[in-house]
């Protein structure tokens, strides 16, 4: 159907400096994760929506829950509105993020803007989002144009883990059944697919022992090195398998974490390694974690004297790319070229996200929202990460013409 998208872009541009204040209040409340300390960030983005005048319903996980899984407090936040009979588009982005790190040459908690780009810590993945979500509800309740359906924002707190304590916490508590999603992006393109991921804590047990009398140990930092040798090498075989889906290449193989040994002048006696095996689309996960352990048993068997164990940190599937978002997959494409002035491709990407805790009960998913070309640009989970505000406004302004789209 024809809208008049021009109503929507004048009101974003006439609330976008309101816009941007509510990003940067949202940026200079830490969501380092971990610790994973997160409800305060759910609280103070609950305040803001409210003076907007949106009730948004606040859903906390139990303390119990939320400590078994290594954090420190979760609370995930529903805005609903309806328009009228029809289909539920849900928007989602996370507040969590990795921890800033070192390395910035801008503050990355004061939410400083510096030619035209705001930087923070989760400035571009996901918080901008927040406001991209919100500021595009906002423009549509206010220019009439919805005439059907409901929107619902999801703002969770579990991406960096997994997601089973934000969208999957909603979404099995039966809290939420959308009958599609857009979610968070990162780039221009529409994403309809994404990898997916297994993560594996190794546990190496040798016998420590003094480095003046090296009989008398047994080194597990030699059978660590054999296996990473190993693990390593194994990504030669994973270069052959092909993804047929746009933006992604091929699955890898890569450890992120090493720990070990108690001294300089001590046989390491216990190594532990943290590995993560990205899956492509095409691939099943069972098969890909089977794989994956009896590589590592059979390399460790043959160090004497070893003990092995092997525990499970995340088992993440792949999005798959859904046979019915073809609406909205369009009305993103059609608007995002007519904002942006470029044709805008859709693509995989080789993320993996919580997203695919929506496609995994069938609703068609999407990823986009504010982001330049590709993610690499934003710094995203680097120093100096930050938003180009252009793309901001622009992000809202495609957001909002598409949800018009569909509930016209």
């Amino acid at each position: 159907m024809s809208i008049d998208c021009s109503r929507l872009d004048t009101w974003v541009d006439d609330h976008f400096d309101e816009q941007v204040r509510f990003l940067q209040e949202l940026v200079r409340v830490p969501t380092d994760t971990p610790p994973g300390h997160n409800a305060p960030h759910a609280e103070r983005t609950a305040e803001m929506l409210k003076i907007m005048g949106f009730e948004a319903e606040p859903h906390k996980v139990p303390d119990a829950v939320v400590r078994a899984a290594g954090l420190q407090s979760i609370t995930n936040l529903i805005v609903r509105h309806r328009f009228g009979e029809g289909p539920t588009i849900a928007l989602n982005a996370h507040g969590d993020v990795v921890p800033p790190g070192d390395g910035w040459t801008q503050h990355p908690y004061r939410a400083e803007i510096v030619d035209g780009r705001l930087y923070g810590r989760a400035s571009a993945v996901s918080k901008s989002d927040f406001a991209t979500y919100t500021y595009a509800l906002r423009a549509l309740i206010d220019s009439g144009l919805a005439r059907r359906g409901a929107v619902e924002l999801h703002f969770t707190y579990d991406e960096e883990f997994g997601g089973e304590l934000g969208p999957g916490w909603l979404l099995n508590l039966g809290l939420t059944q959308p009958d599609v999603l857009i979610a968070a992006g990162f780039s221009y393109q529409v994403v309809v697919a994404h990898n997916g991921c297994l993560q594996l804590e190794v546990t190496l047990h040798g016998q420590a022992s003094h480095a003046a009398y090296p009989a008398t140990g047994v080194d597990a930092l030699q059978a660590a090195n054999r296996l990473l040798t190993a693990l390593y090498a194994h990504n030669d075989v994973l270069r052959t398998r092909r993804s047929k889906v746009p933006g992604i290449e091929h699955p890898y193989l890569n450890v992120g974490r090493i720990e070990g040994g108690t001294n300089t002048n001590v046989i390491p006696g216990k190594v532990v390694l943290k590995l993560d095996r990205r899956m492509i689309p095409e691939e099943d996960a069972a098969q890909v974690e089977a794989e994956v352990r009896e590589l590592i048993a059979a390399t460790v068997a043959g160090s004497p004297g070893i003990r092995l164990e092997i525990k499970r940190l995340l088992l993440a599937k792949s999005l798959q790319a859904s046979p019915n978002n073809h609406a909205v997959v369009a009305a993103l494409q059609r608007h995002a070229q007519a904002v942006f002035g470029e044709a805008i491709p859709v693509s995989g990407t080789p993320l993996y996200t919580d997203v695919r805790l929506y496609g995994a009960l069938g609703i068609p998913c999407v990823i986009y929202g504010a982001g330049p070309r590709t993610v690499l640009e934003s710094n995203a989970k680097r120093a100096d990460e930050h938003l180009v505000l252009d793309d901001l406004r622009g992000a809202t302004k495609v957001v909002a013409r598409t949800l018009a789209d569909l509930l016209g």
